[in-house]
């Protein structure tokens, strides 16, 4: 079934920035307010944004408070989460879509917003997997390449090749994130059925066996045996132990799908890298695996 997509932004709009994890402090996220605003847009920010308590930017129910309040403002286009780390999928199962189906918005990030962008794929509606405003002012291609997402220009990606990339043609909804996350949804009502999608993982600061781990969990449950391709991401700062796992990331993710026959595209710039590229959660894509090149297509 086709996902309902939020309408897009034009100059004068108001964009929400909630905190739904790790806390962050106003000097981290002035630039993006600034950066937004010279784009003509107003920003909004949730009630919750600057608290703190321990890791999180305050309590679950500050946090859900100050994310509902966002999605029920049917003024706000769009709601950027601030930053990742831990916390989103603590407050799921409390927030009230309600509103927010009447009024459809983008939620945008990466990450931990990876259990976000899942759920309102199973609500039936799409996201933007993107940079967020605590690094904005680190990649000025990435937030520029999320404005035009948000204003709905259609991106064609185009990126190098890759050894261990398997060549062919795909189509399927882009779904996806953080491979850690996508672990923990599984089984609960946030995963996403998988079947017949083209397939992003991107994962940082994991020790490899924990990679080798998830993605044969994933492939004991049938996950890659039903997708329609996969696109890989970044893989930053693996981790290993005193006596070495003995392959890369890349190469434990390829031996994991290698008995199958889809496209598969290494080193899409996506992820925990500088350049974030975005895509939308949910959108119809063509996936182009060549010699030559990869292509990705978003309808």
């Amino acid at each position: 079934m086709k996902k309902i997509q939020p309408p897009f932004l034009k100059e004068g709009d108001a964009i929400g920035i909630a905190a739904t994890a790790r806390k962050v402090q106003f000097e981290e996220i002035s630039p993006a307010i600034q950066m937004l605003e010279n784009k003509g847009f107003k920003v909004l920010t949730s009630s919750n944004l600057f608290l703190s308590h321990h890791q999180f930017a305050g309590t679950d129910e500050e946090r859900i408070k100050g994310l509902q309040e966002l999605l029920d403002n049917p003024d706000i286009k769009a709601i950027l989460i601030a930053r990742g780390g831990y916390g989103t999928v603590r407050i799921l199962d409390k927030l009230d879509f309600t509103v927010f189906k009447k009024y459809p918005k983008w939620i945008c990030g990466f990450s931990d917003v990876t259990a976000l962008l899942a759920h309102l794929y199973n609500l039936g509606f799409q996201g933007i997997h993107s940079t967020m405003p605590i690094l904005f002012s680190k990649s000025e291609l990435s937030f520029n390449l999320l404005i035009d997402t948000l204003k709905g220009k259609k991106i064609t990606y185009q990126t190098p090749i890759h050894p261990l990339n398997r060549f062919g043609e795909a189509q399927g909804d882009w779904i996806g994130g953080n491979l850690s996350v996508l672990y923990s949804l599984m089984g609960s009502v946030s995963q996403p059925d998988y079947s017949g999608k083209i397939l992003f993982i991107e994962d940082i600061d994991e020790y490899l066996y924990h990679i080798d781990r998830m993605m044969m969990q994933m492939k004991r449950s049938g996950i890659l045996k039903s997708i329609n391709g996969l696109i890989v991401g970044g893989f930053t700062d693996m981790k290993d132990n005193t006596i070495p796992f003995g392959k890369t990331a890349e190469e434990i993710i390829y031996d994991a799908v290698k008995e199958y026959d889809y496209p598969v595209c290494f080193n899409f710039p996506s992820g925990h890298i500088k350049d974030n590229y975005p895509f939308i959660y949910g959108s119809k894509i063509k996936l182009i695996v060549s010699e030559q090149s990869v292509e990705i297509e978003q309808g």
